[in-house]
C-alpha cells in the first residue's frame, strides 16, 4: 500500500489551486501538475483544503461511560467531521484528575490512531470544587496536559479559581471555565424567559454566565494568567469578553455550533434533545455570537460534543441529561451560517477551527500552515456538498443530535491525519 497521498487541484484555504503531495506524514511538495505515481489521489478540483480541525471541547466518556461513547467511536466521529485533534474533557468515571487517568486516555487515543486525543485535566479533585487536583503531575505526565477544566461544573469558589490560575502559569497552562454560577442556576432547565415560563420550566438567567465570565477575567488579569471561556452563549458575555480583549487581557473564548444556530424557541417542542448546558438562548444572543466569531471577540469553535445513551434523552425534560453530539455536524453548520453568508472568510474559518484552538492549547503539530515540510493534517471541504443529518448514520455511539433531518451545505469529503486518510466520502 502506498504511503503517499496526492490532493489534486484543491483551493488552499480558499485561495490558489494547487496539488499537495504527502509522503510519510509530511507535505513534501505543493505545485501545479504533480505526478501522482502510486499515490492515493483525492480529486479536489472543486474543493477547499483547510488545516485539519482541532476541538478544544470534546466529551469522549471513556473511561467509565462507554455506554455513551468510547474513544474509538468518538475519534471516528471526529475524523468524519474533519478533525485531527480533540481535547477530551475530564468528566469521566473515574474523573481525569490524576496523571494515571490522563495517561490512560492519551494512550487509548494513540492506539486508536484516528486523531490525536489530548486529555484535559480536572481543575479540582473529583470535579467537586473543593480542592485543587494535582495539576502539576498531570502537566508533567506523558500526556503533557496544558488545559484544565471542570467542564460540566463551574469552579465557583473564587479563591480556588485564583489558585488554579496562579498554578498553571508555571507551565503556560490555561484554565477553561464553564461559566455558570451554581446558586443562580439551581434546578435550572432552559433559558430564562417567556418560553421557560410557558412550559413551566425553571429558567437559567444570562447573568449566571456573565457574572462568572466577568469575575474570572478580572481574576486572571490580576494574576497575569490565561483564561479560556467555554461555550459562550449570551450577548452580555460577548460584550464582557470584547471589553477584556480591548484592555489586552489574556482571555480566549469559544462558541458551539448549536449556539450559533438554535434558539430557545426549539424547546417549545418540549423535546429533551434540545436540553443543553449552557442552554439555547434567544435570537438576539445567536446574532451576537455570530458577530463575535466574525470579528474575533470569540476565538474558536468548540463542539462540546456530549454523547448520551438513548434512555438519558427519551424521557421527560426535567429528568433528561444535558448535551448534544456535534463533531460530525460542526463544520457544515459553520459553513451554512457564516461562510456561505460571506460573514467570515475561509482564512477565518481555518483560524476558528484549527489554528487558534491549537495555539491556545499548545498542540505544536496542529493548526500549522499548509506548506512544504509541515505535518500532513488536513481537511478537504466540498462547499456545494449537502448533508442531510441522519442520526442513524452518525459514527458516534450516541445519537442525540438536535439536527436530525436538517440539511446543511459544506461537507467534509476527506480528512488526512499524520499523512493517513482517516475519512473519505464513499469509504
Amino acid at each position: 500500500m502506498s504511503n503517499s497521498i496526492l490532493i489534486s487541484a484543491g483551493s488552499i484555504i480558499g485561495g490558489e489551486k494547487a496539488d499537495i503531495l504527502i509522503k510519510d506524514g509530511v507535505i513534501v511538495e505543493i505545485a501545479q501538475g504533480i505526478s501522482a505515481g502510486d499515490a492515493t489521489v483525492i480529486d479536489a478540483s472543486n474543493y477547499v483544503v483547510l488545516p485539519g480541525f482541532v476541538d478544544l471541547h470534546t466529551h469522549l466518556r471513556e473511561p467509565g461511560r462507554e455506554n455513551a461513547e468510547t474513544i474509538e467511536t468518538g475519534s471516528l466521529a471526529a475524523a468524519r467531521g474533519g478533525y485531527v485533534a480533540v481535547s477530551a474533557m475530564a468528566n469521566t468515571l473515574p474523573v481525569a484528575d490524576t496523571a494515571a487517568i490522563v495517561e490512560q486516555v492519551a494512550s487509548i487515543g494513540k492506539s486508536v490512531g484516528l486523531v490525536d486525543v489530548f486529555p484535559i485535566g480536572a481543575v479540582t479533585k473529583g470535579l467537586e470544587g473543593h480542592e485543587l487536583a494535582d495539576l502539576g503531575s498531570m502537566a508533567k505526565s506523558k500526556a503533557h496536559v496544558r488545559v484544565f477544566s471542570d467542564d460540566g461544573n463551574c469552579v465557583s469558589d473564587p479563591l480556588l479559581m485564583r489558585r488554579a490560575l496562579e498554578y498553571v502559569k508555571q507551565f503556560d497552562g490555561v484554565i477553561a471555565q464553564h461559566a455558570q454560577d451554581p446558586r443562580l442556576t439551581e434546578g435550572a432547565q432552559m433559558n430564562e424567559g417567556v418560553i421557560a415560563s410557558t412550559l413551566g420550566l425553571k429558567g437559567w438567567p444570562a447573568v449566571a454566565e456573565e457574572s462568572i465570565i466577568a469575575r474570572d477575567i478580572l481574576l486572571a488579569n490580576m494574576v497575569d494568567s490565561r483564561l479560556h471561556i467555554c461555550h459562550v452563549t449570551t450577548r452580555g458575555g460577548v460584550e464582557i469578553i470584547r471589553w477584556a480583549k480591548s484592555q489586552g487581557m489574556k482571555v480566549t473564548a469559544e462558541v458551539t455550533p448549536h449556539h450559533l444556530l438554535l434558539t430557545d424557541e426549539s424547546a417549545e417542542s418540549y423535546d429533551p434533545i434540545y436540553k443543553v448546558n449552557p442552554p439555547l438562548r434567544t435570537r438576539s444572543d445567536v446574532e451576537a455570537l455570530r458577530e463575535a466569531l466574525a470579528d474575533g471577540t470569540i476565538d474558536i469553535i468548540g463542539t462540546d460534543h456530549a454523547p448520551h445513551p438513548v434512555e438519558s434523552k427519551e424521557c421527560e425534560w426535567q429528568n433528561a441529561a444535558f448535551g448534544m453530539v456535534g463533531l460530525e455536524t460542526a463544520f457544515p453548520i459553520l459553513y451554512s451560517t457564516l461562510i456561505k453568508q460571506g460573514r467570515i472568510s475561509w482564512k477565518r474559518a481555518a483560524e476558528v477551527m484549527s489554528t487558534t484552538p491549537a495555539a491556545i492549547a499548545g498542540y505544536a503539530n496542529h493548526g500549522r500552515p499548509i506548506a512544504v515540510g509541515e505535518p500532513a493534517n488536513l481537511a478537504v471541504i466540498n462547499p456545494t456538498g449537502r448533508m442531510v443529518v441522519d442520526r442513524a448514520q452518525l459514527a458516534s455511539k450516541s445519537k442525540n443530535t438536535p439536527f436530525h433531518g436538517m440539511e446543511f451545505e459544506g461537507t467534509v469529503v476527506a480528512t488526512v491525519f499524520n499523512g493517513h486518510l482517516t475519512h473519505k466520502v464513499g469509504n
